[in-house]
This record gives structure tokens, sequence and C-alpha cells, in this order.
């Protein structure tokens, strides 16, 4: 097989089309989010019923004018599955349906592509070693809210955590600041659910969480930097975490 033309990527979604084809929502190092139509995939004699399934990292090709369904020509695993179970399953699903919610389609994002590369693996590695040992448990929690500000970043949502928008002081960990969309944090007095301490925007400015405090903190605010993005529809895979895992 020549390799010009492969794209790195991996499906975020996919769905049944007439009987024997598939649907893909595909992220893709180079091209950025494409919608690709996989004839036969689902036949009986496709080699491409074990290899087209989510957090299974592909080489790609395909054909298709821009702003069109694209039909695929090739596609190879490079690797196996990446090994994912309950929370980290479900934490993956999350991170997949948000990026098919956020990303402009046909349009590059290089560096959100490594850093879902890069909370993939760390899910991945948690959840190995959980099955290893179950007393080896990691919250997804650090690992989610390191890439929902990555994301945020590299959608052009700049915010300067580590300053106050009224005076340009470096924050103060034991102040409290109100966030303002437009603007960024300011000094206030008055907590709220808009507000946030320095050691919590420091927290998010690193990406170092080192108690449930600063993850709670950076929750809300990518809840709220991230509302405008996905918009007033519920996220499914939200649901998911309400559910026991079984074990």
């Amino acid at each position: 097989m020549n390799n010009a033309g492969l794209v790195r990527g991996l499906i975020l979604h996919r769905r049944s089309y007439s009987e024997t084809s598939l649907i893909l929502d595909v992220f893709s190092e180079k091209k950025g989010r494409v919608s690709i139509i996989a004839k036969g995939a689902r036949s009986k004699r496709s080699n491409l019923k074990g290899t087209l399934q989510a957090f299974t990292p592909l080489l790609l090709k395909w054909s298709g004018k821009n702003g069109n369904m694209k039909t695929l020509g090739y596609a190879e695993s490079i690797s196996l599955a990446l090994p994912l179970s309950g929370h980290y399953l479900y934490s993956a699903m999350y991170v997949n349906e948000l990026l098919a919610r956020v990303l402009e389609v046909e349009t590059p994002y290089p560096e959100i592509f490594y850093a879902y590369m890069q909370v993939l693996t760390e899910l991945a590695n948690h959840s190995v070693a959980y099955e290893k040992d179950p007393h080896q448990r990691h919250s997804p929690e650090p690992a989610l809210r390191r890439f929902e500000l990555s994301l945020l970043k590299h959608l052009g949502y700049g915010i300067d955590f580590l300053h106050c928008a009224a005076t340009g002081d470096e924050i103060d960990d034991d102040m409290t600041y109100l966030f303002r969309a437009q603007q960024g944090f300011l000094a206030s007095i008055k907590p709220d659910n808009m507000s946030f301490t320095g050691r919590e925007l420091r927290a998010m400015a690193e990406g170092v969480f080192e108690n449930a405090q600063q993850l709670k903190g950076a929750k809300r605010f990518t809840r709220m930097a991230l509302k405008p993005y996905i918009g007033s529809m519920p996220l499914k895979s939200r649901e998911l975490f309400l559910k026991p895992v079984k074990s």
C-alpha cells in the first residue's frame, strides 16, 4: 500500500448506513474532523469489521470534495484498541462526544489531536492499572480537566489564570476572583459560583490538581467556558457516570 495520503485518526462516532455501510465521524491529525462513508464495511466479507471502532488508532485514506461526505478508500489499525473499561471508558466516550460537539468540520486542529491522544493514553493507563490491581484506582478527573483546558486554549478561548484582569497584578493564592467571560478574573470579596480562589486558578494554569477543591473549581470553570460551544443539549455520555460500574 502506498503511504501517500494516509492520515492518522480515530473514530469519534459511527452509525449504520444502508444494509452494509457505516458513516464515520473521524477526528484526524491533519484534516481535522471529517464525515466518511465506509461502503460495505458491515458486510459479512468486509475485513474492516474489527477495525473501524472507537479508540482504535487508525491510518486512513479517503476521497471527496471539501464540504461533502467523504468516501473511505483505505483503513488499517496502527495498534490494538486502547484498553478502556468502567469509568475510564465512560470518560473517553465523554471526550469523544465533546469533540464531536465543538470541532468545526474539516478544520485542522493538530494541537487538540495531540491533547486527545494524550488524554486517551492516560485514561487507558489508569484502566490497565486498575484491572491489574483494584487498589490502583486513579480518578479520571485530573486528565479530563487538563484536556478540557487544553481544548479551550486551542479553540482560541484565551484566559489568563495568573493575573487579575483589572490591575494586571499576579493572583494571590488566598484571594477570591470573579470570572467575567469577556474580561477574565477580577479580584472580589464576595464568593459565589462564578468565583475562584487564587489556588484554584493556579492549579488550572499549571494543570496540576492537588486536592478535590481544585478539581471541583476546574470542573466549574470548564463547564461554564464550554457551554457556548456545546449548546443547550445535554451530553449523553454524562449520563453514563450515574450508572453503577460492573466490577
